[in-house]
């Protein structure tokens, strides 16, 4: 255990070191809610970021370096792998807790190592990927639902009797993707549409102040939270394909899925997204938005985190360093493999993705490989 008198903390306001990759605004949410609860968290991020100036503005420590850090923290709250690992060997007594937030990219897979005491997943899916794909003990891991500051996401008035208009809220929406189908289906029923995301070059850092002038919005994950939170009718839906309009009699199991990509499992089409339009009912959605209301604050999440925090700090000790490095390794191969696939196909060439294309659209092959010697020739 920690001894915090001797490295200068009270007892009584236990230290949490957050290590997380590109702090963002739920982030700050999180860690001044567990600031609240009494204990003292300190964000661990390596490269600087535009939003250390939120953090910061909520007395909120961040390192960058953990040589910095004279305070040996109680427990360590681990986000992503590398900043995980990294914070394990600086603190080599210090227990941790390790959260799943995604179930695809690299550095969400979870390392294996006997200080990380439990495994929290975000919903279903990321459960699954721990359990089933990297074999991580299913007594170890629970899942603790993505929740909001409501103080942020302050309710609305009452939806209208029909929608107005709608929002797309998505990092992912782009006129390339699903976008038209939504402006299809809007359109033929009158329903004006803006579009909010990098992917079109308007992301927001406030979305508490623009998701009130909605009444309907086509979002995913922790987007959906947010405009249920406010009051809005919300239709699961991004780049991945199409859900469902969240209703009062199937909130529960779709937050436990994230509101994310298992939900969305049918191609967005202007009819498919007219027949979820169509469903809209303004009543519903307000028992939508109450239940998220008491079920999904932030202050609650930080509380049961808190409770997670002191029983892994209290227990009992016990740790081979020989196999703990083992389990380093094994995360270190893994992620490598993961991450080189993924910078590959990020940095794949047009020439290389249309060959690759080739094998799965046969009926057009004839065509694109008359095309392939020129785009391949503009690509060089």
């Amino acid at each position: 255990m920690t001894d915090n008198a001797a490295t200068g903390a009270s007892a009584s306001h236990p230290t949490v070191l957050m290590a997380v990759t590109g702090p963002e605004l739920s982030t700050r949410d999180f860690a001044s809610a567990i600031l609240r609860q009494g204990w003292r968290p300190v964000i661990f991020t390596p490269p600087p970021s535009r939003f250390e100036d939120f953090l910061r503005r909520a007395s909120l420590p961040v390192v960058h370096d953990l040589s910095d850090m004279t305070v040996v923290p109680d427990v360590i709250h681990g986000h992503h792998g590398i900043e995980t690992l990294a914070a394990l060997f600086r603190f080599p007594s210090t227990p941790a807790v390790f959260v799943c937030h995604d179930a695809i990219t690299w550095h969400s897979i979870p390392p294996r190592l006997q200080r990380i005491r439990a495994y929290v997943a975000v919903d279903e899916n990321c459960r699954d990927r721990m359990v089933c794909e990297y074999g991580l003990p299913a007594d170890r891991t629970r899942i603790m639902a993505n929740s909001i500051d409501l103080r942020r996401f302050a309710p609305r008035g009452p939806l209208p009797p029909r929608p107005a208009r709608a929002l797309v809220f998505s990092h992912g929406a782009t006129e390339y993707t699903y976008v038209p189908a939504i402006r299809s289906a809007c359109a033929a029923r009158g329903i004006a549409v803006d579009v909010v995301g990098s992917g079109v070059g308007r992301p927001t850092d406030e979305p508490e102040r623009l998701l009130p002038g909605y009444d309907l919005v086509f979002a995913k994950a922790r987007c959906a939270l947010e405009a249920l939170a406010v009051g809005a009718a919300v239709i699961l839906c991004d780049a991945g394909g199409l859900g469902t309009l969240v209703t009062s009699a199937d909130v529960e199991p779709l937050r436990r899925m994230n509101f994310g990509a298992r939900t969305l499992q049918r191609r967005a089409t202007a009819e498919s997204v007219g027949a979820e339009i169509d469903r809209y009912d303004p009543l519903d959605a307000a028992r939508v938005s109450a239940a998220i209301r008491e079920a999904a604050d932030v202050d609650l999440l930080a509380m049961q985190f808190v409770a997670l925090y002191d029983e892994v700090r209290h227990a009992a000790d016990g740790c081979d360093p020989l196999e703990e490095m083992a389990g380093a390794s094994q995360y270190l191969t893994r992620a490598a493999s993961r991450l080189s696939v993924q910078v590959g196909a990020r940095f794949e060439t047009p020439a290389a993705r249309l060959r690759r294309r080739l094998l799965v659209t046969r009926p057009l092959a004839p065509l694109l490989r008359a095309v392939y010697p020129w785009l391949r020739q503009r690509s060089r």
